[in-house]
């Protein structure tokens, strides 16, 4: 078997040491250095490594100019992504394809702009040139009052222009979702493609989420396809590692 590479193991030495109650939530932790010494000798990286992890997993949190502290339990939020999708007629909500799973003390607050022009990477996304118009759309997620989802929708201006479902989130068929709206107008969507990275909270980002600058997040970019091919929407959506996990439900015929 492969060792297990130290900062794996001084992870698992600072976790026992908050299950054995020698540290409590709230309590702020030794120092690195301390640390270090404490944990076999090994190196402040090996320290900085595994409390990283443990903040990724709300064991842990830091506090920026204070130090690193034992995180109050709580339950990380479960965002289910189907691979049934997103349905007509079903009720929508960025939070994923499950909204019954967040509760009633999930809400979410949007901002929309139309006729942004596209960047290099999203004129891509949507098979459009550059600087072609696009209708931007910013949510928030909310539970219990407080943001733990971000979410930045693109859609080509062009081919909403003109029917009552060019806002997303205005018009007599708002909130509807990608694949109801794009019904409305004739557009059959069959297929999403999402693509799933680690990394790290911009400025912007973690003041809206209330993180620490360069916290962990989830990263999903996801992208509408209509039945003949065309992409019809894109999105980057935005989870602390700490407060949520991203959950995949695959179908399987028998």
């Amino acid at each position: 078997m492969r060792e297990q590479p130290p900062y794996l193991r001084v992870a698992d030495l600072l976790k026992q040491r908050i299950a054995d109650r020698e540290w409590s939530p709230g309590d702020r932790l030794p120092s690195r250095t301390q640390l270090a010494a404490e944990c076999g000798g090994v190196g402040e990286n090996v320290i900085r490594r595994a409390q990283e992890l443990l903040i990724s997993q709300g064991v842990l949190e830091g506090r920026a100019g204070s130090g690193t502290y034992v995180a109050e339990p709580r339950e990380r939020m479960r965002m289910l992504r189907a691979s049934g999708g997103e349905q007509v007629g079903a009720k929508w909500s960025p939070f994923g394809t499950d909204p019954a799973a967040i509760g009633p003390e999930g809400t979410w607050e949007s901002s929309t702009v139309a006729k942004v022009p596209a960047s290099a990477d999203i004129a891509a996304r949507l098979q459009i040139a550059k600087g072609d118009l696009c209708v931007r759309t910013r949510y928030e997620c909310l539970v219990d009052g407080k943001p733990v989802q971000l979410v930045t929708s693109w859609e080509s201006y062009s081919l909403t222009m003109g029917t009552l479902v060019v806002l997303p989130e205005g018009g007599p068929h708002a909130g509807r979702g990608v694949v109801g709206r794009m019904a409305d107008i004739g557009i059959t969507v069959d297929r999403a493609v999402e693509q799933v990275e680690p990394g790290r909270a911009s400025a912007e980002e973690a003041t809206l989420l209330g993180v620490q600058r360069s916290a962990l997040v989830t990263r999903i970019q996801r992208t509408y396809y209509s039945d003949d091919g065309r992409p019809v929407e894109t999105a980057d959506i935005v989870l602390p590692a700490a407060s949520g996990v991203v959950v995949y439900e695959v179908s399987v015929r028998p």
